[in-house]
């Protein structure tokens, strides 16, 4: 993977998570509003889809579904779950000369 890749992949990454935010934001003016609201499987698939970071800070600095179970859990088992992927993604060069794997 050339620094180009790794540089559109970060560039995504910060996009999706900054829509994530945006659609955190309208979720909790519409509930300020008493409007149309956003359910909390669509937030948690937003998440879940890449946006965890930016759920996570919108949770923090929005004060939106901070008291809300499941769904605080459910959304730091994927923050979790992604910064496992993370670490193994981002260690995996070094351990495939390891891998001793013969098809």
């Amino acid at each position: 993977m050339t620094m180009t890749d790794i540089t559109k992949m970060a560039a995504l990454l910060l996009a999706l998570n900054l829509i994530v935010f945006s659609v955190y934001l309208l979720d909790k003016q519409a509930a300020r509003q008493g409007g149309w609201r956003i359910s909390e499987r669509t937030l948690l698939i937003l998440a879940l889809i890449g946006g965890s970071l930016g759920a996570v800070a919108a949770q923090q600095i929005l004060r939106h579904k901070t008291r809300k179970e499941p769904f605080r859990s459910i959304l730091a088992a994927i923050l979790i779950l992604h910064g496992a992927l993370a670490t193994v993604l981002a260690f995996a060069p070094l351990w495939a000369p390891r891998l001793h794997l013969n098809f």
